[in-house]
């Protein structure tokens, strides 16, 4: 057992505190700089350094956000007056986590499909980030749907790097959030994508289990069960609420603290939408806590004013605290479609 087990549950159970959720902002400097790059701003460290800060200094982002995933270039970087982002995120009110995988890459003998790289050094990785302040760590491991894929020694190749790297962060102090992505690109229908994810959380839970991890100190991120975005019938928000929710009461044990969605590839209303129908129809029915881990479905609005013009900093951060206002209100089951349309302000 852990000598963090006690901090470990804290942490997992503030990560998923009501009424909050996670900003995923982790993206590798190649992610980040192709977004910049669409909407013509320079690829460089400065502009990355000042679009996180723009994200971290957000007036009152913690009323919704209870902390945020960083890249290492970013854990590393300071605000513009010199206040290192650790510092910014304590005053703040914002649990620090990092990502620490290495990327997706092919899965050797299975053609189209990917396995999660980074266990190598891990220990040591974990045991620096907790000394810079990080409480918790994120890994995400890739699952497509197509033609005779998934195969299960995708799954499982997958499904165990999750699992020992949720070990390893225990070991040393940092939540794991254990993010297995079944990815919507693809025209499998959402009950393909239920097969799938349901394939998928069973074989993630039996090697959490295999490996000792205590379910108590995970947070899980799954992807939504939802159809493939080719598909030509696309399942409605209700669908989608009902077999995600089944999906999980079927797979995901009592004693796993929270569970906070990936955006992947929704729109934003739509991933607003379909977390606030889970949690409105069935939040009597499950015992964790049902939240987001967002992206560009909090971040995307705000960059898009931003466009690497200062100028545009407190307008972009007003666009930034609304997203994640509106998310914060779908954890509670609180969200409607008008709030899109409610004036902005801080």
């Amino acid at each position: 057992m852990s000598n963090y087990a006690q901090e470990l549950r804290e942490t997992a159970q503030a990560m998923v505190a009501p009424g909050k959720g996670i900003l995923a902002m982790d993206e590798s400097n190649g992610t980040c700089n192709k977004r910049f790059e669409k909407l013509g701003i320079p690829a460089t460290e400065d502009r990355r350094r000042a679009y996180r800060e723009l994200i971290l200094t957000t007036p009152k982002l913690s009323e919704f956000v209870s902390g945020a995933i960083l890249f290492d270039e970013t854990i590393r970087q300071s605000s513009k007056s010199g206040v290192p982002f650790t510092e910014v995120m304590k005053t703040a009110g914002l649990i620090i986590g990092i990502k620490v995988d290495t990327g997706a890459k092919d899965l050797a003998g299975c053609p189209e499909e990917k396995v999660t790289e980074g266990l190598d050094g891990l220990r040591d990785r974990v045991a620096e980030y907790y000394k810079m302040g990080a409480r918790f760590a994120k890994w995400r491991a890739v699952i497509t749907i197509g033609e005779g894929i998934p195969s299960s020694t995708c799954i499982e190749a997958n499904a165990h790097a999750l699992a020992r790297y949720a070990a390893l962060c225990q070991e040393g102090g940092l939540v794991p959030i254990v993010e297995p992505e079944v990815l919507i690109d693809g025209n499998h229908t959402i009950e393909r994508c239920y097969e799938v994810t349901d394939e998928t959380l069973q074989v993630v839970f039996n090697q959490l289990r295999l490996n000792k991890v205590p379910l108590d100190q995970i947070i899980l991120k799954p992807s939504m069960v939802i159809s493939g975005l080719a598909c030509p019938t696309q399942a409605g928000v209700e669908q989608v609420a009902e077999m995600t929710i089944k999906c999980l009461r079927n797979n995901v044990p009592v004693t796993v603290p929270g569970v906070a969605f990936l955006s992947g590839g929704q729109t934003y209303e739509q991933s607003s939408a379909h977390l606030n129908t889970m949690n409105l129809k069935y939040g009597s029915l499950y015992p964790w806590r049902v939240t987001f881990s967002y992206a560009r479905a909090i971040q995307q609005p705000a960059l898009d004013h931003w466009r690497g013009d200062d100028a545009n900093i407190p307008a972009a951060q007003q666009i930034l605290y609304h997203r994640a206002k509106l998310n914060g209100a779908a954890s509670l089951g609180q969200y409607t479609p008008d709030m899109e349309k409610a004036p902005v302000s801080v």
